[in-house]
């Protein structure tokens, strides 16, 4: 028997390491690649490490506006995520801890909104933002993704609070609290991991969005990431070496946020959530 769970051990590590290597050797090509020069990529010997650390690739990027679209694309994700987590926590408490009419119908609303299809509301929002005067703007793609955003991180809230129990939050109301610092100070410290989870959602959403940012951006600097890469596709050739090297840069801060919160995404993983 206890050989039996000896192998059965094995062969799930043997084949999580499977699906490891299947998720990383990608990003490990594309890691070396950048590195290579054309003459590599493009000849006949296809080897995984480069000849040379080829630094020319990267240099190329100072030539095209990518920093500029780096930049943009912090900026309306950072915006994102700050509005999107605002108005969730606000929203989640309110779902969480009060009873009104509709509370549930809302709450249902509120989670099938995140199931229309990106497409269906392509025109509509695009109506909505150029009546806004937000057109061609990046606090205009900010607004549409936070719209985005919120269905899930109010959802996530809502269950984060309705885990944390009522009687603490009212000992400290009775202690002379403000409702406002005890959601501050007691209802949100233990919801922290579903602010972490909501963020890291909203980050990478905002971070690899296509559509909108390419229907509701028209001038080049205001271009967003996936926008500006896209543009650095050439109409008959395309100069791959420095597609990879700008890649590796995407990657980068992903790699970092999810790094640095991933604690809480295996809490939530692990059935941390409640309710």
């Amino acid at each position: 028997m206890k050989r039996e769970r000896r192998y059965a051990s094995w062969g799930a590590h043997a084949f999580a390491v499977v699906l490891i290597l299947g998720a990383v050797l990608p990003f490990i090509w594309m890691l070396l690649s950048s590195f290579k020069t054309a003459a590599e990529l493009n000849g006949a010997d296809k080897s995984l490490l480069p000849a040379s650390l080829y630094l020319g690739n990267y240099a190329k990027l100072a030539d095209t506006n990518f920093f500029s679209y780096f930049a943009n694309s912090v900026i309306v994700a950072a915006g994102t995520t700050t509005i999107a987590l605002l108005l969730a926590i606000l929203a989640g408490y309110g779902f969480a801890r009060f009873t009104f009419v509709g509370n549930r119908g809302m709450l249902l609303i509120v989670v099938a909104a995140q199931m229309f299809p990106a497409i269906m509301l392509a025109i509509p929002l695009f109506t909505t933002i150029k009546l806004l005067g937000l057109l061609d703007s990046l606090l205009g793609l900010i607004l549409v993704y936070t719209s985005f955003a919120l269905p899930f991180c109010i959802w996530l809230m809502r269950n984060y609070f309705m885990a944390v129990p009522v009687e603490t939050e009212e000992a400290a109301l009775i202690d002379g609290c403000t409702r406002g610092k005890a959601l501050w100070r007691v209802v949100l410290p233990p919801a922290l991991p579903g602010v972490m989870a909501a963020a890291v959602f909203t980050i990478i959403n905002a971070w690899e969005e296509f559509l909108y940012a390419n229907t509701f951006i028209d001038t080049d600097s205001k271009r967003t990431l996936s926008v500006g890469l896209n543009s650095l596709l050439g109409e008959f050739t395309t100069d791959w070496g420095r597609m990879l090297a700008a890649g590796v840069l995407v990657m980068i801060p992903v790699l970092v946020i999810f790094g640095y919160l991933q604690r809480y995404v295996t809490e939530i993983a692990g059935g941390g959530v409640k309710g």
